[in-house]
């Protein structure tokens, strides 16, 4: 339990930095997957306790899914080495059920917010100014994929 507290957190400073600054610091994610991959080598479990194979798998799926969007420019680095340490702590399962449920919440996100936003207090909407309907063609992943992780959290517990 405490693992997935520690993962909620990692991704929540990872939101939010990303909210704000439109950026995530290197410490944050590959230094997330720093201490992802010794934690797999030093105990031979991902974070979540799955096999060091299913971790290994688990990246290489995070790549794979993450590095088109990368390329095509939809995704930043930064959402890639997020995602890349996330499927080193996690496994694939949450891996992918973090992927769909944040381009879930993204969709979700896209088609609510401009009935949302004129609605909202103008503290939230300066806070969230990064996330503004049609302010910008690429907003901030990070907060869907925290998203993601809790509704993949909740569906596989």
């Amino acid at each position: 339990m405490i693992q997935s507290l520690l993962l909620f957190v990692w991704l929540a400073l990872c939101a939010v930095q990303d909210v704000r600054e439109r950026q995530i610091a290197n410490r944050l994610t590959l230094g997330g997957l720093l201490l992802a991959w010794l934690y797999v080598l030093w105990s031979g479990t991902t974070w979540l306790g799955a096999s060091a194979a299913e971790g290994g798998w688990a990246f290489g799926l995070a790549l794979l899914l993450s590095l088109p969007g990368y390329a095509l420019g939809r995704l930043g680095a930064a959402d890639v080495k997020l995602l890349a340490a996330l499927g080193v702590a996690t496994n694939s399962d949450y891996l992918l059920g973090t992927f769909v449920g944040a381009g879930t919440a993204s969709v979700a996100w896209l088609l609510l917010a401009p009935r949302a936003w004129p609605l909202m207090n103008q503290g939230v909407r300066n806070a969230l100014q990064s996330l503004q309907p049609l302010a910008s063609n690429k907003q901030p992943f990070a907060p869907f994929l925290f998203v993601g992780f809790a509704l993949a959290w909740v569906w596989i517990h």
